[in-house]
């Protein structure tokens, strides 16, 4: 167990603090280091740099194309930290990140508060700093999409439900505080996402009601002011976006996006029941090695009111994540804090053999594919630069593992988790590290940089806007600009007919030298950007083209 003398550093507020602090320094790494992704997080941050351009905060597009998808909440969070930070002018990722790693930030503080509560201070920061350094949390910290804000709201929202329950089942009153966080945090996750809080929220509050048999303690979440105040969150937008589109925002986001995903496998995203539960134990890493006295301490210990409600806040949303054709990695986060609860609850009691060789299995398998997958990447897509990053993620992934394994092994389970936790943050950012070094992947930065060295980025006052074949990904996009014309061979030659630069893929050269012969028009070849396109699977070249008249540059690859 922890130290005695710990106990004052974790004591009140300083727990949810240092937990958040946790859940910083193991997202900062994916934050700082890696380019912009394709395809959602391009698609987040060109669409908010839009607002920041146009002026227009209701309608989401990108491009010329509405964006009616998701609502407004996360680009709006995103515009407040590029205008804080930052300018549009920059094409900078990192500030459009900011929101995600204050929602980790939040989700791990949460967490740890509400520990504190059900199981004292210990567990409590225990359970935030598993939370924040898990793999999925720490990653989705450093994209700037919904799903690290998202997991905050939601366990905001289930921390304040949680000491309501703990209170009505102790027969003392909810204090307004925690209605409050309850109901903040469902307003904020609906403006952020929809219903897919609610999806979590929502069937944790039937589940123990009809465990219980008792929804008494529902009449004291205070209702009469709770709903309001949903709706003044959400209202205003719901509202404008109804009218500025006509009411074809709801149209596309429900029938085009979320009908599609509880309908069948949205975007080829299909995958039976189960997925979750085989792919949890990378994804909790490095507490992997809790995971079956988790599940044991949820079984054993349900006649406890504070375990019955972790209970009732992981299983139905599970299930309902499970049986939903569309699976994506990200979507269980939203239960991830219940799953760290129970975690750092199983460490305050000894924790049975079964439970501690099962966790040991998993987390040196964990451990060891995490090393396995760094030494595939590099060999496939790295060069002497990756080298170093690689080998401090497969050291310290093993280190993680096996010193958290032998730790266990000794019945040392909270020491055991504290020292996977340390290293597994190392292990979690240098593979942010190793995977910016793998310059293959980085196709929209490479033709940005070829861009920059051939003096024909719009950025530097060229013509513009650029056109480009075959790679139409959101990444280039949003380094390059609104007006990016993602074009086919033709475009391209019109392209350079209007002294514009033009990128043509490989498979598409021969129809746009034909193209440009029929426009009678001739560009020169000043870089060759080659790579893999990871969203299509497919390798990549293509010839950066300057139109007739650029000043000369000299031509070659782009690495």
């Amino acid at each position: 167990m922890m130290r005695p003398d710990l106990d004052r550093y974790i004591a009140g507020w300083r727990g949810p603090l240092l937990a958040a602090l946790v859940a910083l320094l193991a997202g900062l790494p994916v934050l700082m280091l890696l380019p912009p992704l394709d395809r959602d997080e391009s698609r987040y941050a060109q669409a908010t740099s839009q607002m920041l351009e146009s002026g227009d905060y209701i309608d989401i597009r990108f491009q010329d194309e509405p964006r009616w998808k998701k609502p407004i909440g996360i680009y709006w969070m995103q515009a407040a930290a590029v205008a804080a930070t930052s300018s549009v002018e920059n094409r900078d990722i990192a500030p459009y990140r900011i929101p995600s790693i204050l929602g980790a930030m939040l989700a791990a503080a949460a967490c740890a508060w509400a520990g504190a509560a059900m199981f004292g201070q210990r567990a409590g920061f225990l359970a935030g700093a598993i939370l924040g350094a898990s793999f999925l949390l720490s990653t989705e910290a450093g994209i700037a999409k919904t799903d690290a804000m998202l997991c905050g709201a939601v366990t905001l929202a289930m921390a304040g439900l949680a000491r309501i329950y703990l209170a009505a089942r102790a027969g003392e009153a909810p204090v307004r505080p925690h209605k409050l966080m309850f109901w903040l945090g469902l307003g904020l996750s609906i403006l952020i996402k929809g219903p897919i809080g609610l999806i979590v929220i929502a069937p944790a509050m039937i589940a123990l009601s009809v465990w219980d048999r008792d929804v008494s303690w529902l009449k004291r979440l205070g209702w009469g002011w709770g709903l309001p105040l949903v709706a003044l969150i959400v209202g205003p937008w719901a509202l404008a976006i109804t009218i500025a589109t006509d009411g074809g925002f709801w149209r596309e986001a429900i029938g085009g996006d979320l009908a599609p995903k509880v309908a069948g496998g949205d975007e080829g995203h299909g995958v039976l029941p189960g997925f979750y539960l085989l792919i949890t134990p990378l994804l909790f890493f490095p507490a992997t090695l809790l995971l079956p006295a988790a599940l044991s301490t949820g079984w054993h210990r349900r006649a406890e009111p504070a375990i019955r409600f972790l209970v009732c806040w992981l299983v139905p949303a599970w299930l309902i994540f499970e049986l939903t054709p569309t699976k994506l990695a990200h979507y269980t986060l939203p239960t991830f804090g219940a799953l760290a609860l129970l975690a750092a609850a199983a460490v305050s009691r000894p924790i049975g053999k079964a439970s501690r060789y099962v966790g040991v299995g998993l987390t040196i398998f964990v451990g060891g594919l995490l090393a396995i997958g760094s030494v595939w990447l590099l060999t496939e897509y790295g060069k002497s630069t990756a080298q170093t990053w690689a080998t401090l993620t497969i050291v310290f992934a093993i280190l993680a593992a096996l010193i958290g394994a032998f730790l266990m092994l000794h019945r040392a389970a909270a020491t055991a988790v504290v020292a996977s936790i340390a290293l597994g943050v190392v292990a979690h950012g240098a593979l942010a590290g190793t995977l910016r070094q793998l310059r293959p992947l980085s196709v929209a930065p490479q033709l940005e940089k070829a861009l920059l060295a051939a003096d024909l980025h719009p950025r530097q006052g060229r013509a513009g806007p650029v056109a480009i074949t075959g790679f139409h990904e959101p990444s280039f996009v949003f380094l390059t600009g609104r007006d990016t014309e993602l074009a086919d061979a033709a475009g391209a030659a019109r392209a350079l007919a209007e002294g514009r630069p033009a990128i043509v893929e490989e498979g598409d050269a021969d129809a746009f030298r034909a193209a440009a012969a029929q426009l009678g028009v001739t560009g020169r070849a000043v870089g060759v950007v080659e790579g893999h396109n990871y969203s299509k699977g497919d390798d990549v070249s293509l010839t950066i083209y300057a139109p007739p008249g650029a000043a000369p540059a000299a031509p070659g690859p782009v690495r």
